[in-house]
């Protein structure tokens, strides 16, 4: 195997030790209830799901199964972020 392989070998190994590198900011999935398949999307803070639940409530059993799954892996929406610093 070629050395540059096994260094970026390695430091994936390392990264994957430490999780907190890891900030999603979208991504789609189906997520399987127990009556049917669920399409399921979360862009930047904003999440979507076809369930008929989440149109009424904006959140639903299958988003917030994805979020414990998840962790704090989902980045937080721009009206959550921290604020940014301003120079004194």
């Amino acid at each position: 195997m070629h050395s540059s392989m096994i260094g970026k070998i390695e430091k994936a190994r390392r990264y994957a030790q430490e999780p907190d590198r890891l900030s999603l900011t979208g991504f789609k999935a189906t997520f399987q209830g127990e009556h049917d398949r669920y399409a399921v999307e979360y862009d930047d803070g904003t999440w979507r799901c076809n369930c008929h639940f989440f149109p009424t409530w904006g959140v639903c059993s299958h988003t917030m199964a994805i979020e414990r799954i998840l962790g704090g892996r989902l980045a937080k929406p721009p009206a959550e972020a921290a604020p940014a610093r301003t120079a004194s």
